[in-house]
């Protein structure tokens, strides 16, 4: 595992090739779902279903090690006496001048973080007439298209699609292994990122959902000495029978410079020499992958793959609305023995969707799933606010090192285990130390408006950004004195009891398109979905049975799972001593 070593940079461990521990009595890393298809491994089965053929395309996401690959793949091919001749698509490209020119309007100079979608497709980085050129030689044994947009070349012949998860772009991003499509230069790490999630995810996957159809072999990159891979038709059934069935998606974790530690004391798994944890990415969908489970083999695709099968079987009602964007994130805020999280606040909805180019807006929930009695929350302003005070006060902080009296301007309160704070967008928030938060918010996740950061630098001893103009043309100042504890902190209200359990509903602010209930129980209940996708968190208690018809599925503390719209109905076993707690989190009826 050399080679890949070398292309990543991260204390996280790579996704193993086998399931080590099937079942497990806590929170797991490494979700599976587990397929009736074969899941194969290694570069020689692969090499053998292709011996037969005159011509393969090789397509896939950004970020893929192609040379590599290309060279274990070829490795196979000679032991076979296999002549090969293989096309770089590459060589198609643009030149990275056109291609900066082309994206110059989506990247926003160089700002740290914030950039507009780009609207187009991936064959605008491509020259057409090159395209035309790529002719295979059919008086050689096999010839390969190979590359990141491979398919443009409209070859007829099979298809393999090469995905790669969004963490590990992001380590081989810090390794400097891989660079943006149509680039030849690797940028600093926050300007790739950004050109990553504003220019290359959107275009490629427009262009995976395209080929999904007709993806004849589906491989996961990530183990670029040892990948594995499943048949096409066999990928697309098991997508179908995830439809059916309540799955958790693979999380990720990442160092901050206000993370804790009570991840990394509950979660065993976790590599224990990071720093500390800040964030786990439970259930943030574009960059979210499935761990699928066959023959014991472990083979990573992203999470979208099942929108693009079926987004109304995902979704239900709220497909209408979303199509192939997942509407609610759940994710871990971790400041237990660490910081206060930046007084920040998010886009209202028009600036997100006029000055990124995102359809919906970062509206948020905090849901302490745990605390120390001296944590608290801030959010909304003080009753006197004064806002070219407050701005003056952010700006001498900035410029002049000047440390700001937060409270002064910004209200808090004391958090208790399971309230809900309302962050409706626009609203002035930030989590403090000792706290462990569930945050259910919608899905855009990079809109952070940070005004003012306790003067701190981050874990590499930089300057994190601060953008306070952003902050004030979308900060309501009206959300201040006592409209905050009414209207922006949860009041939760019982409205189904029986013998062994009660449902309550914590009512979100109007301005939130989704609610949450919380299930109270010994026993079981029965949760009726009423064609939405529910969102779940066991957030008390050891463990819950979750029932679809004859399929049984356990799920430990703190661990997210999704029930698909399909479901119409799943039962949900208390197997612990004590009352369970489980969230559930769906879109509105009437934001549908």
């Amino acid at each position: 595992m050399e080679s890949i070593q070398v292309a990543r940079k991260t204390t996280q461990v790579l996704l193993p090739l086998t399931n080590s521990s099937p079942s497990h009595q806590s929170y797991t890393i490494v979700p599976t779902f587990n397929t009736q298809y074969a899941v194969q491994a290694g570069y020689d089965s692969l090499a053998q279903s292709l011996i037969a053929e005159k011509r393969v395309v090789i397509d896939g996401f950004g970020g893929v090690l192609w040379e590599l690959f290309r060279m274990n793949l070829q490795e196979c091919f000679d032991r076979y006496g296999k002549k090969v001749f293989w096309y770089d698509v590459d060589s198609c490209l643009k030149s990275p001048e056109e291609v900066n020119e082309m994206i110059a309007a989506n990247l926003n100079g160089d700002d740290p973080v914030f950039g507009k979608k780009y609207s187009g497709n991936l064959i605008d980085f491509f020259d057409e007439k090159k395209l035309e050129l790529l002719m295979p030689d059919d008086h050689t044994d096999l010839c390969i298209v190979y590359g990141t947009g491979a398919m443009l070349s409209n070859w007829k012949a099979p298809l393999i699609y090469l995905d790669v998860p969004k963490n590990e772009i992001k380590y081989r991003m810090q390794a400097k292994s891989i660079t943006n499509l149509g680039s030849a230069a690797v940028f600093e790490n926050t300007q790739m990122y950004k050109r990553f999630y504003f220019v290359d995810w959107p275009v490629l996957n427009k262009h995976k959902e395209a080929l999904l159809s007709s993806v004849n072999y589906i491989v996961d990159e990530q183990r670029i000495d040892e990948i594995t891979w499943m048949r096409g038709e066999d990928f697309r059934n098991t997508l179908d029978a995830m439809f059916e069935q309540p799955f958790r998606a693979r999380p990720w974790f990442e160092a901050g410079v206000w993370g804790g530690n009570w991840m990394k004391k509950k979660f065993k798994e976790l590599p224990q020499e990071e720093v500390n944890y800040a964030w786990s990415f439970e259930l943030i969908t574009p960059e979210n992958g499935i761990v699928l489970e066959g023959n014991n083999h472990l083979l990573e695709i992203s999470f979208d793959f099942l929108l693009f099968r079926n987004n109304y079987k995902m979704l239900g009602k709220a497909a209408h609305r979303f199509g192939n964007e997942f509407p609610i994130r759940f994710d871990f805020l971790d400041t237990y023995d660490g910081g206060n999280l930046s007084i920040q606040c998010h886009p209202r909805t028009k600036y997100i969707q006029e000055h990124f180019g995102e359809t919906f807006t970062q509206d948020e929930t905090y849901y302490i799933l745990d605390c120390e009695p001296d944590a608290n929350v801030y959010l909304g302003f003080q009753d006197d606010i004064n806002p070219d005070e407050f701005k003056q006060a952010l700006q001498d902080a900035q410029d002049k090192g000047i440390e700001m009296p937060v409270e002064k301007y910004v209200q808090k309160y004391k958090a208790h285990k399971h309230d809900l704070f309302l962050i409706p967008n626009g609203t002035v928030h930030a989590s403090g130390k000792n706290n462990m938060v569930l945050e259910i918010s919608s899905t855009p996740y990079i809109f952070t408006f940070k005004m003012y950061d306790w003067l701190r630098l981050d874990l590499n001893g930089s300057p994190r950004p601060i953008n306070i103009e952003h902050a004030f043309n979308n900060l309501y100042f009206d959300r201040k004195g006592d409209y905050v504890p009414q209207e922006l902190i949860s009041h939760p209200k019982i409205i189904k009891e029986w013998p062994e359990g009660r449902v309550m509903k914590l009512p979100t602010h109007q301005e939130h398109f989704y609610t949450v209930d919380r299930y109270e129980f010994t026993g079981e209940t029965v949760i009726e979905t009423q064609g939405q996708c529910h969102i779940c968190m066991l957030v008390e208690g050891t463990s819950v049975e979750v029932r679809v018809g004859s399929n049984k599925t356990v799920f430990q503390y703190a661990e997210t799972f999704v029930i698909p719209a399909a479901v119409a109905q799943y039962t949900v076993r208390n197997q612990g001593t004590s009352k369970a707690f489980l969230v559930v989190a769906y879109v509105k009826e009437h934001y549908c």
